[in-house]
Order: C-alpha cells, then structure tokens, then sequence
C-alpha cells in the first residue's frame, strides 16, 4: 500500500466537517461528507448535485472516483447517479455528489451525513493503434448476455 499524499481544500461552506477519512484500517475508500445548508429531501426518483464542501488536487497519473455506499442503496435505495463519478487530475473545483433515490420513500441528506465514498487510484493512458484487424478470441464479438448467467445458462 502506497502512502500518496494529495492537496485537500476545505471551501468555505465545508469548514466545519471532517475532512475525508477512511472509517477502518483497510478501507478502500474515504467518506465523502453533505456540505448542504440545511436539510434537502430527495422523493423517490429525483436526484440532486450534494456538495462536499472540499476541493482537491491530485498528482498526475492518478483519478478519485465517487462512489455509493453501500448502507444507503442497501437500506434507503439511494445512490451515486453516474457511479463511478470520475474526478480527474486537472480538476479543482468542488467535489460533487450526484445522489439519485431509487427507493419508495422520501429521503433527506442532512448535514454532515456520509453520503458516497471516495477512492483514489492510479490510470494508465493509452495510445491507439489503428488497425485493419482485432485478434480473434473465443468470445469474439459475443457482447450482452453471450457467456451466460448464473441461472446455468
């Protein structure tokens, strides 16, 4: 395990709330924290940006995803709307989370609340090389479906 260490901004309306930390010893990811003013009910189906109340700057080479937690789509059927949300390195400004409910109640992010987690993990770049042909695989063009289900398909 890499120890990296990344610029973290608190804005104004997130001075108050813990910076991100991770909740165990091996936790993959960090607590993103609701950096709203006050109380905001999602009702079932609507969707609503949450800010962080934080910024960061990441090194080269490296992304932060945000993604759900897992208590919230488990329990409240809320989640991450575009899970991952990718953060890229050259981004500065204010960590958002797109949270929509999918569940068949009203939901309210409060203050503080955690609601998504955050990891950060190293990207490869790629240069393409255009070709006339792909190598042939088993699976070949096989896409949605073609290597079965776990209903013994």
């Amino acid at each position: 395990m890499s120890d990296l260490q990344v610029a973290i901004r608190r804005l104004d309306h997130g001075r108050d709330l813990p910076l991100p930390a991770y909740a165990t010893a091996h936790a993959a990811g960090v607590d993103l924290m609701a950096a709203v003013d006050g109380p905001l009910t999602l009702a079932p189906g609507d969707r609503a940006r949450i800010p962080s109340g934080i910024a960061i700057a990441l090194p080269p080479g490296y992304e932060a995803q945000v993604r759900p937690r897992s208590g919230l789509a488990h329990d409240d059927g809320v989640t991450v709307l575009n899970a991952p949300g990718t953060i890229d390195a050259d981004y500065r400004g204010e960590i958002g989370v797109i949270l929509v409910n999918l569940g068949r109640s009203a939901f309210t992010v409060e203050r503080g609340m955690r609601v998504a987690q955050m990891v950060v993990a190293p990207v490869n770049t790629v240069r393409w090389r255009e070709v006339e042909r792909l190598p042939e695989t088993a699976r070949g063009a096989g896409g949605f479906g073609s290597t079965g289900t776990t209903r013994g398909e």
